[in-house]
């Protein structure tokens, strides 16, 4: 039974806005004339989907974040293990959710499987809410008859995934916010404070410190360029935009990335962690090895460590091994290749890729916590530095004018 996207308004005048599922349109319309609605707008929700895919506004434009994803899996997993069959789990698991967007998009999948398309098949009609991986992994568990074990495993991956995710933009909240509140500062007093202080001098007419001439230059550079210079900066911003969509500028920008010595290591760090585990979780679902490696490729954020995976995957697909294929790039740590050698060599690749992802993420999450543990002293440090010559700029020229008149 197909989904409609609905727009009425009730008797108290309020709009409302839902998925329905029926057979027609005009069956939509009067089910809701019997609620004492008055129908707006009745729309299949694969026509929101359509929009969606050929670059317009459609619903499913956003897809669904990594923990809603995760949720909705695991819940599908636990009611196709008790027997279910699948088109009434996701019609379970589409009233349980809660968001209008995640409620059409699984009832829009369960309308294809009622057709007759595999689970896989359905979901591969919406690819912004369900990424390649997703349904390549769905698609070998429904071959092999593990469809519940393989989304549990997907379940875990993605927890995984968002928790990392989540891990790493905590750690980089407190330096930004420490870093614009530093700045901010030291502009409110080169351009507040400064100036009131520096009119004390200039009546004096003396001779005034080298420190002291540098401060009220770089107080008149604030006060006079400072607003300049951050609307060059947003005029920079939005220029420089239509430049990161060529592949040949994005391409520069991250082999600069991974010139950087400690960006680089962290860029590396979680390229190595996100590969990794991609590569278990479809190893251990039984896609074939090849197709596997150009699925996690994907994945990767960095252009040159895409291009190396793969080479990889063309050099495995020539008989090589994926070990001296991947070490051959110099993108990986040598404790990784070496885990990944071990798996081949003894035919347990999917669990040696398994503690290979887990053996990098805490090596990339012990890496952030240290980084921003030195991160806190060292802007300290640094404010400590700048208020410090801000003060001796001041304390020079009223030191010299007491000795003056002494």
């Amino acid at each position: 039974m197909p989904a409609f996207e609905f727009v009425s308004v009730d008797a108290a005048g309020r709009k409302q806005k839902g998925v329905l599922e029926a057979d027609s349109a005009r069956q939509v319309r009067q089910q809701l004339r019997d609620k004492g609605w008055l129908p707006v707008s009745v729309e299949p929700a694969a026509r929101e989907h359509k929009s969606a895919k050929e670059g317009g506004q459609g619903l499913f434009r956003r897809g669904m974040s990594a923990w809603e994803l995760a949720l909705i899996t695991r819940q599908l997993a636990t009611l196709i293990a008790a027997g279910i069959p699948v088109e009434e789990c996701l019609r379970a698991v589409s009233r349980q959710t809660e968001r209008p967007a995640s409620q059409s998009l699984l009832l829009a999948v369960r309308a294809r499987v009622i057709e007759g398309y595999t689970l896989a098949q359905a979901l591969s009609e919406f690819p912004q809410a369900f990424p390649e991986l997703y349904r390549a992994t769905v698609s070998a568990g429904e071959k092999s008859g593990h469809l519940d074990l393989v989304l549990d495993q997907l379940a875990d991956y993605t927890e995984a995934r968002y928790d990392l995710q989540k891990k790493i933009q905590g750690a980089l909240i407190y330096p930004i916010i420490l870093t614009l509140l530093a700045g901010g500062i030291v502009m409110g007093l080169l351009t507040y404070v400064v100036p009131d202080i520096v009119k004390v001098f200039e009546s004096s007419r003396q001779e005034l410190p080298a420190l002291t001439k540098g401060l009220i230059f770089a107080s008149d550079v604030a006060k006079v360029a400072g607003p300049w210079m951050l609307f060059g900066l947003v005029i920079a911003f939005f220029a420089f935009r239509p430049m990161l969509r060529q592949e040949a500028t994005r391409y520069r920008i991250h082999a600069w990335q991974l010139r950087l010595p400690l960006v680089g290591r962290l860029v590396r760090g979680a390229n190595a962690t996100r590969f990794a585990s991609t590569l278990s979780i479809l190893t251990r679902s039984s896609v074939p090895l090849v197709e596997a490696l150009r699925i996690a490729a994907e994945v990767s954020s960095n252009m040159l460590i895409r291009d190396a995976i793969r080479q990889a995957a063309v050099k495995v697909t020539e008989g090589g091994s994926l070990s001296r294929a991947l070490e051959d790039s110099g993108f990986f740590p040598p404790m990784m290749m070496q885990m990944i050698s071990s798996g081949e060599q003894s035919g347990e690749l999917d669990e040696m890729l398994t503690r290979a992802a887990m053996m990098q993420e805490k090596e990339l999450s012990s890496l952030i916590t240290t980084l921003v543990g030195l991160f806190e002293p060292l802007m300290l440090l640094v404010m400590a530095g700048v208020v410090l010559l801000i003060v001796l700029a001041i304390m020079l020229p009223i030191l010299s004018m007491n000795n003056l008149v002494g």
